[in-house]
C-alpha cells in the first residue's frame, strides 16, 4: 500500500481497479483490499465523482473511468517516447518483419509504450501499456545498465528476481555482472529469461549526456529466429536507438543545461 496519504491510497484503489482488467464488483475489490469496507467505499465513490471511475449501476461494476483515458493520452502524447518513436519503430519493423518494443522505466520496472508485430506475430507478455520485469527483459536491462549510481541501487534493490524460466537472472550479484557486460557492448539481450522460446536484442535510448530515456528491441520466437541472428540485428537496434534519441531530444526532452558549464566572465 502507498504511504502518500490521501491521494497515494486512491491510487493504490485505481491500480486494484485496473489490475483485474475488466469491470470489477464491490465484493470483489474487498476481498483483496487492505482497506476496511468503509474506506474502500468512501474511495470509490470520490474516484466515481471525479471521473477517474465509472460505475455500471445495472451491473453494479467499477471500471477506469474516461478522465483517465483523457490524461493517459495527454501523458502518451507528453511523457512518452511513442510519438516521437513512431516512425522509426515502424521503419525497422517493415526492415526485419520482427517484433519491435519500444519501453520506459516506471519505477523500476518496463512499461511498454509502443510494440509493432512481426509479419507472423507469435503470442507473446508484452504489449503497450503492460508493466514487465526490468532484470530479466530485454529493454528492462539495456536501461539499467545505463542508469547513475544511485539510480540503479534503487531500482536494484525493488527487483523480485523471480525464476520465470531455467535461464533468468535470479541474483542482484548475477544482473550486475550482466549489466558490466552490457555497457560494454551497448546492446543487451533476453535469453529466454522471461518467456520460453522468446529472445531478443534490445538497445537504450539515451540524451547525449547519458541519461536513459527508453530503450528498444528486436524480439523474436526461438522457433525461427537466432540469438546470431540477433547479434547481427544489434547495429540496425543501436542506430534506430540513436535515431529515436536525437529526435526526442530536440523535440521533448532537451537536456539542462550543464552545472559545470563555465561561462565567459
Amino acid at each position: 500500500m502507498s504511504d502518500d496519504g490521501t491521494i497515494g491510497k486512491a491510487c493504490d484503489v485505481l491500480d486494484q481497479v485496473a489490475a483485474f482488467g475488466r469491470p470489477v464488483r464491490f465484493g470483489e475489490l474487498l476481498g483483496n483490499s487492505a482497506f476496511p469496507k468503509a474506506t474502500l467505499y468512501r474511495f470509490l465513490q470520490k474516484l466515481t465523482n471525479q471521473g477517474m471511475l465509472a460505475y455500471d449501476a445495472e451491473r453494479q461494476t467499477y471500471a477506469l473511468g474516461m478522465r483517465l483515458v483523457r490524461l493517459a493520452h495527454t501523458a502518451w502524447t507528453q511523457s512518452s517516447l511513442a510519438p516521437v518513436a513512431r516512425p522509426h519503430l515502424d521503419r525497422l519493423s517493415e526492415r526485419l518483419n520482427e517484433t519491435v518494443h519500444l519501453a520506459q522505466l516506471d519505477h523500476a520496472q518496463v512499461l511498454y509504450v509502443d510494440k509493432r508485430n512481426a509479419a507472423d506475430p507469435v503470442e507473446m507478455f508484452s504489449q503497450a501499456g503492460k508493466v514487465g520485469p526490468a532484470y530479466c527483459t530485454g529493454v528492462g536491462k539495456a536501461m539499467l545498465a545505463f542508469l547513475g549510481e544511485a539510480d540503479l541501487a534503487r531500482a536494484l534493490a525493488q527487483q523480485s528476481f523471480h525464476k520465470f524460466t531455467p535461464s533468468t537472472l535470479t541474483s542482484e550479484a548475477d544482473l550486475t555482472a550482466e549489466l558490466n557486460r552490457i555497457r560494454a557492448s551497448g546492446v543487451s539481450y533476453d535469453r529466454e529469461e522471461h518467456e520460453p522460446g522468446i529472445i531478443c536484442v534490445a538497445a537504450p535510448i539515451l540524451t547525449r549526456r547519458g541519461r536513459v530515456m527508453g530503450a528498444l528491441s528486436i524480439t523474436g520466437p526461438t522457433e525461427r529466429t537466432s540469438l546470431a541472428q540477433l547479434e547481427s540485428w544489434a547495429p540496425e537496434v543501436l542506430n534506430t536507438a540513436e535515431a529515436i534519441a536525437q529526435d526526442a531530444q530536440a523535440w521533448r526532452f532537451p537536456d539542462q543545461p550543464d552545472p559545470d558549464a563555465r561561462t565567459s566572465p
